[in-house]
């Protein structure tokens, strides 16, 4: 029997066209929100803020400060309250609109998100993931309330960073292998699982049919299906896989191996998607898949996916082995969602053992 389910499926809005930032306007005087606060990047700010609408109400522009942290959303929060905002706009990429989602939490105020990037699900999600000031992940924590909105243009996306996007892929093709870890060992599969399922095989289909086309589409800046689709994959589906699928369709080993990296102050300038797209390999390595490695090893290196550490410049001393996977193993981590028993022994010997096979 499964566990009971909770479906956070969607935003209450998301749009994706072209030019989709120039109706932010109307969406805010359809909620009625008129003095608002926006939370920006830094270096993305400077890349969008020519596509940022004037806005006739009242509005207040913060850097969000790099990262999401308990004392950043209270002291927003404070600010929300003191100035009398009903709203706020997080743009830019997932860790301003984890931040925007928390503090829009914590003063019951809508949010509404413009992503920059395609490189997480954290647009489309009612969760934020919480770092301490030193960048280690503390937790993440769900909300009973989507966002309101989500608006995309694709022009904006096709302008940001490629290796950002190649993280999006790396973080969102671990959605099949982590839910598929889980999924799989279930008798019955409610019809929310299925949904689930469904988005996740989707989001491998696409990555790996289209993640090329999609690259050359940021290349030649010209947007073209493909590249629309791996954003959409990345944002859309990505989300729906942990929306309809709750703990079936979260995280599992990959995931776990990430956050334990954050332990790992070396590995902090290293993307998101790319830490998470070696977690896949290793999950793969425990599970003792290595057909699958082998057929992955290739997209990988097309991509210029980290497929070991050293590729990350990451070389583990055996302290440092040990404290990543004590932290992967810790009670409540993820991976102990999958079907195999999961100890700090066997995750430091499927770490050296994806060592050797990848630097034949």
């Amino acid at each position: 029997m499964t566990k009971q389910l909770i479906v956070r499926g969607a935003p209450q809005e998301y749009e994706l066209k072209e030019h989709a930032w120039d109706s932010l306007e109307s969406h805010l005087n359809r909620r009625k929100i008129e003095n608002v606060l926006i939370l920006h990047g830094e270096k993305s700010w400077q890349a969008v803020k020519s596509y940022f609408p004037e806005l006739s109400i009242t509005k207040t522009f913060h850097y969000y400060g790099g990262q999401c942290t308990d004392s950043a959303a209270e002291n927003f929060a404070s600010l929300c309250t003191k100035e009398k905002f009903d709203g706020i706009i997080a743009v830019g990429g997932g860790k301003v609109a984890d931040l925007g989602k928390l503090i829009a939490y914590k003063v019951q105020l809508p949010i509404i998100i413009l992503p920059t990037l395609a490189a997480t699900c954290a647009a489309y999600t009612p969760l934020s993931v919480v770092y301490n000031e030193a960048g280690v992940m503390l937790r993440y924590d769900i909300f009973p309330k989507a966002s309101d909105l989500v608006l995309i243009d694709p022009e904006i996306i096709l302008h940001s960073p490629r290796e950002l996007m190649i993280a999006g892929i790396g973080d969102t093709l671990a959605k099949w292998y982590e839910s598929h870890a889980i999924i799989s060992q279930l008798t019955v599969k409610p019809v929310e699982v299925q949904v689930a399922e469904f988005a996740a095989q989707k989001c491998r289909e696409i990555l790996l049919a289209q993640s090329a086309d999609a690259l050359a589409a940021m290349e030649q800046k010209q947007i073209n299906q493909a590249f629309i689709d791996v954003v959409e994959a990345n944002i859309l589906l990505a989300g729906m896989v942990g929306g309809f699928g709750d703990e079936y369709g979260r995280t599992a080993g990959a995931h776990s191996l990430h956050d334990a990296m954050t332990v790992l102050p070396d590995s902090h300038h290293q993307l998101h998607g790319n830490k998470v797209a070696y977690g896949i390999l290793v999950q793969l390595m425990i599970e003792d898949n290595l057909a699958e490695i082998e057929q992955l090893l290739p997209f990988y290196h097309q991509l210029d996916l980290p497929t070991n550490l050293a590729a990350m410049d990451l070389h583990l001393t055996e302290e440092e082995y040990q404290a990543v996977a004590e932290r992967t193993c810790s009670p409540g981590e993820m991976i102990h969602l999958m079907k195999q028993t999961i100890t700090p022994e066997l995750v430091i010997q499927k770490m050296k053992a994806l060592e050797a096979l990848t630097q034949k």
